[in-house]
């Protein structure tokens, strides 16, 4: 999966909270503060689309919705982290051993098919 730049991050964060499509007229509007063109606006949507992380209506002016949650895009990052690793089990040994007691509790919890205490993490596979 294609890894996103911090302007890139930025509007994926605004479509993924959307309750619905965005046009790029309501995303800059949106980022006002930051001061972006609307033709910049467009062309990191236009990548965002080519990396396949967005589709777009055919309505005028086009919105954007994202293809997947952020929580799947989190856990295809995890695996592909996952799959570049030289060893995987001391991956996620060393990654086991680094949460916290709230996440192991999740985890064992999710691992013994449990709802990981109403976590969306076991849909986002």
């Amino acid at each position: 999966m294609a890894s996103l730049g911090e302007l890139e991050r930025t509007l994926m964060d605004r479509l993924w909270a959307a309750p619905g499509p965005v046009s790029a007229t309501e995303l800059q509007q949106q980022l006002a503060d930051r001061g972006l063109a609307l033709t910049t606006v467009h062309t990191v949507l236009s990548r965002l689309e080519q990396k396949g992380f967005l589709v777009h209506d055919e309505r005028r002016p086009r919105r954007f919705t994202p293809r997947a949650t952020r929580e799947a895009h989190a856990a295809e990052l995890m695996h592909e982290v996952l799959g570049q690793a030289g060893d995987r089990q001391a991956a996620l040994a060393r990654f086991v051993g680094s949460v916290d007691a709230e996440d192991a509790a999740m985890l064992r919890a999710l691992l013994a098919g449990g709802d990981g205490a109403g976590s969306d993490a076991a849909g986002a596979r």
